[in-house]
């Protein structure tokens, strides 16, 4: 159950309240809006005409949600059903903008937490993306390349009069990758006759931006960066323990270790790898096949290496300086935040969505370790999806240094405005508070600005 009353501004707390009386069970969704009301509370003092005019009640609820049935023949040429959602949740900062999961665990509950926490993501990078998040509770893995085409090409035949350029592009996100963005794509083509920006994620000769697979991964690392620089110090030896080993992790090992730093260990659902002289050459370009080949486990990765491999275990147990969390959501509870502060850790970034549970986020803050939140931290991923909206509006293809260097600049402001906005409410350093009071404040006058629409 979520404790509204721990929230401290009236109007914050009663419609928070008055969530969780109507949709207890979407737990991740009141998780999710509970920390964002929590940090935005000394706004809310501040600026009473948020109430009069109703912002929390409009923020909170999605503009549109879209759910579908999805039916394709599998290659046994049996039918299977699944259920697709595309949830519309804030434009006023621009069409929609996020991701499209393919997994087991999709519902709309799901869709809805990530899509709200997209609404802050997209704002703090500055570009003219609002939020939404959809998918389907469909897994490719050991799907044959044909089935994930017809399951891709029956999704969009439901979903593509929903999308376009200017009303909501999707992306790809867990078990969405290059390979489904082009049955997509393709379908989404084939419905339209149209040829443009309605996805991102393509592949680079047909409207793709360079790093856009590196791009979340880069971010985390830059964000962490300039954490590290904010209290004087740098990558540089750093221990770093990561989770998960698809594109966010990958991103995140290339990075970190052409910055100086050391990555000791990734997990799968069959449990994590460490390796203590760092994940480095051959072992990057192996993290990709293992990807490539459809794997959903880091076992290989141990026989392949010689590493040690621990079954059914996460990795926050190994001593590192640096925990960034890459999986997914709530993996990481209380029991384990405990266990990093015991082993030395002292910075914790989100490279997922939400990957801290709420209280092991309490246990880290009340230790005061350096915290970045998912998304503050993760921001990079959509921030390059944005450039590549830029590229397919222009006709342009833009240099991997141009992308790079503009990815920087953005993960620089994004920090920046975290943490001035963390100064202005006096919590210094707590980027948690900082994201969402930056994110909140440009959305809520946004909307003000737009009127009741």
């Amino acid at each position: 159950m979520i404790n509204a009353t721990a929230i401290s501004n009236r109007y914050a707390a009663s419609v928070l309240a008055s969530l969780e009386a109507r949709i207890p069970w979407e737990t991740e969704f009141l998780q999710s809006v509970k920390e964002v009301f929590e940090s935005i509370c000394p706004v809310l003092d501040q600026t009473p005409q948020y109430e009069g005019l109703r912002i929390l009640e409009r923020l909170v609820e999605p503009e549109r949600v879209v759910s579908f049935r999805v039916l394709w023949t599998d290659d046994r040429n049996k039918i299977q059903v699944n259920r697709g959602y595309r949830v519309q949740f804030n434009s006023a900062l621009g069409p929609y903008k996020g991701g499209t999961r393919f997994h087991a665990s999709v519902n709309e509950g799901s869709l809805k937490f990530l899509a709200f926490e997209q609404t802050f993501k997209n704002a703090l990078t500055g570009l003219p993306m609002g939020s939404g998040k959809g998918g389907a509770d469909f897994a490719p893995a050991a799907k044959s390349d044909d089935e994930i085409m017809r399951f891709c090409q029956s999704y969009m035949t439901e979903l593509a009069q929903y999308i376009g350029p200017e009303t909501d592009i999707p992306a790809g996100d867990v078990g969405v990758g290059g390979r489904e963005i082009g049955f997509l794509f393709g379908q989404y083509k084939r419905l339209t006759h149209r040829f443009n920006g309605s996805l991102t994620g393509k592949n680079l000769s047909w409207g793709g931006s360079r790093l856009r697979p590196e791009a979340t991964g880069y971010g985390v690392t830059y964000f962490l960066e300039h954490m590290l620089a904010a209290r004087g110090e740098d990558l540089e030896g750093k221990r770093v323990c990561v989770s998960g080993f698809g594109n966010v992790a990958w991103g995140v090992v290339k990075k970190v270790t052409e910055r100086g730093g050391r990555v000791i260990t990734l997990s799968g659902p069959d449990g994590y790898v460490h390796d203590p002289d760092g994940i480095c050459g051959d072992k990057i370009a192996f993290m990709l096949r293992m990807r490539r080949g459809g794997l959903d486990a880091v076992k290989p990765y141990a026989d392949e290496f010689g590493v040690s491999f621990h079954a059914n275990q996460r990795p926050w147990r190994v001593p590192c300086d640096v925990a960034i969390p890459c999986a997914i959501q709530n993996e990481l509870d209380e029991s384990d935040a405990h266990h990093l502060l015991e082993n030395g850790c002292r910075y914790v970034v989100e490279g997922a969505n939400m990957p801290v549970t709420d209280r092991a986020f309490d246990a880290l803050r009340t230790a005061k370790i350096a915290f970045a939140p998912g998304k503050a931290a993760n921001a990079g991923g959509v921030a390059v999806s944005g450039l590549e909206m830029t590229q397919n509006r222009t006709g342009l293809a833009w240099t991997a240094e141009r992308v790079d260097e503009t990815l920087r600049r953005i993960m620089r402001e994004i920090h920046d405005a975290c943490a001035n906005a963390a100064d202005r409410y006096s919590t210094a350093g707590d980027y948690a508070t900082g994201a969402n009071v930056a994110g909140f404040v440009r959305v809520a006058e946004a909307m003000i600005d737009q009127g009741a629409v």
